[in-house]
């Protein structure tokens, strides 16, 4: 009988190991679909272009030559030629993905990282638990109210501004680390906007809650991935048995985090229920969100749990300040490196008096085109991916010339597929945008190429936000908040670059001095 056992479980092992071979080599190397797709070679069956595609130093000049050598739509290899992938420039293509994310969602491997330090907000979330979340939370991201926080934007904005000027002095000029101080202030603007909580960062680093996020955050970058947090993925109980660093640090960090958080949504909740919907006056995002959540126009079934609502509030500071504090730290960096513009921008601001309301910063045509050659030029995420969940056809506009010398229009592909969202690629093609595509020209929105306009995108045909369903629901806030920002700063300040700064993608894209390790982005500032 054992030996009937053994011989049966040995059978059975061999079985699922040719199934293993047959599924993730066999077919995947001779087989598939996607390998009949032309691309660049990798010249070893264990080498990766996986830097190619997601460096930023790098991805726009790979992406123009692919493009013109194979067509828009590509075969690449991620961890070697075992690992076929879609690399597609092609906005029919790209649509048909975006617009599809019970077909073509994350990978379980990027949730599972994104969820360890933010939860399973909206940047995590999947399906039915998605589609709650956002029901629940576009009402709070409506127009209406995000213009009713601009005057939190304009008071950050002015403290900043004092700030600087106190730096200043007496001196003529002086080297500001642009990206940390922006990200103090955008960080407050979350703080105040997101569930009226004062941090304070400008005036000091020392709240607990937000040394705690900076600490969090700040682990994942100074370690990047490792062999071991690439094992931790597979093998989650790891952290358990096991915890290094990053684990301890990640756990100590949530403590703080969910623990005041708890106590502001309590507190928030009691607020609601106890006080009139007119007699309210909190207009922040938590307090919208809450009341959104027992409004009558959410079943039971759709509303989401207080556990949902705190992951909600830690997805806010990830997106709501470290992305657009990017944003707005290379639009300060493009400014200084074309004084030009700086110039003629300065003086659209100059126009307007210093207390004037929103809708009038809005409406200056100039402003309006820098930030849309920054956000299409430098966008924070360089990058994304999804999988197949289920087998499909991606239409395609433009169509292939395959391997055997076919063309196809339509390309079949197998579950499991991974199809890489080249969010820069999109908004810097040359193909598409022309010859001064890498190059920051605000004067391009005037007249868009045709191409340009076809472009998949939430915002001005720019893939900056994402598109579809789970496009950027904070897309407006951080419109608003740049708008202002920019406002308020350039009007008081002339910028200069004297550093050779490069963008790297560290979970997004941040600058760095060349030839050193910290994430930072000095500038030469002078007063007016």
């Amino acid at each position: 009988m054992l030996s009937n056992a053994l011989l049966l479980l040995g059978c059975s092992f061999i079985v699922l190991c040719g199934w293993w071979i047959w599924v993730a080599v066999i077919y995947h190397w001779f087989f598939s679909p996607i390998q009949q797709l032309q691309g660049p070679e990798t010249h070893g069956p264990f080498r990766t272009q996986l830097h190619c595609i997601m460096e930023p130093e790098l991805s726009p000049r790979y992406h123009d030559q692919w493009v013109l050598k194979y067509g828009k739509t590509m075969r690449v290899y991620g961890f070697g030629e075992f690992d076929p992938r879609i690399l597609t420039l092609d906005p029919l293509a790209m649509s048909h993905v975006l617009n599809h994310p019970t077909t073509y969602p994350k990978p379980w491997q990027s949730r599972r990282i994104i969820s360890e330090l933010i939860g399973n907000g909206l940047f995590s979330a999947e399906g039915p638990s998605h589609r709650r979340q956002r029901k629940v939370l576009n009402p709070a991201f409506s127009n209406q109210n995000l213009q009713a926080l601009a005057p939190i934007f304009s008071a950050k904005a002015l403290q900043l501004r004092d700030i600087w000027n106190g730096m200043l002095g007496q001196a003529d000029e002086v080297s500001v680390n642009v990206s940390r101080w922006i990200s103090r202030a955008t960080f407050d603007v979350i703080g105040l906007a997101g569930f009226n909580y004062e941090f304070d960062a400008l005036k000091a680093e020392s709240n607990l809650v937000y040394r705690a996020y900076r600490e969090m955050f700040q682990v994942g970058l100074d370690e990047g991935f490792t062999a071991r947090s690439i094992l931790e993925v597979f093998l989650p109980a790891l952290k358990t048995l096991l915890p290094d660093k990053r684990t301890k640090t990640i756990k100590k960090c949530h403590g703080v985090i969910y623990g005041v958080g708890r106590e502001i949504l309590e507190a928030k909740k009691r607020e609601v229920e106890e006080t009139s919907v007119s007699a309210q006056h909190n207009k922040d995002l938590l307090t919208l969100m809450i009341r959104s959540n027992l409004s009558l126009n959410i079943t039971k079934d759709q509303r989401i749990s207080d556990r949902d609502m705190l992951d909600e509030v830690n997805s806010f500071f990830f997106a709501g300040s470290d992305s657009t504090s990017l944003a707005l730290s290379w639009a300060l960096f493009l400014l200084a490196v074309y004084p030009d513009t700086q110039r003629r921008l300065r003086e659209e601001l100059n126009s307007l008096d210093d207390g004037v309301a929103f809708s009038a910063i809005d409406g200056l045509p100039f402003l309006d085109k820098v930030c849309k050659e920054e956000l299409r030029l430098i966008p924070p995420v360089h990058s994304s991916l999804r999988v197949a969940a289920r087998e499909d056809v991606l239409p395609l506009s433009t169509p292939v010339r395959l391997r055997s010398g076919s063309t196809i229009t339509q390309l079949r592909v197998p579950k499991g597929t991974c199809i890489h969202v080249p969010v820069e690629g999109f908004n810097l093609l040359k193909e598409v945008w022309g010859p001064d595509a890498h190059a920051f020209n605000p004067d391009r929105w005037d007249s868009l190429p045709p191409a340009a306009r076809d472009q998949p995108g939430l915002y001005s045909n720019i893939m900056t936000f994402s598109a579809g369903p789970r496009a950027c629901i904070g897309q407006r806030f951080s419109i608003i908040e740049m708008k202002i920002f920019i406002f308020h700063l350039v009007r008081s300040f002339e910028f200069i670059s004297r550093e050779r700064i490069i963008k790297r993608n560290v979970v997004l894209t941040r600058p760095f001095v060349a030839g050193q390790r910290a994430s930072q982005l000095p500038l030469i500032i002078r007063r007016l």
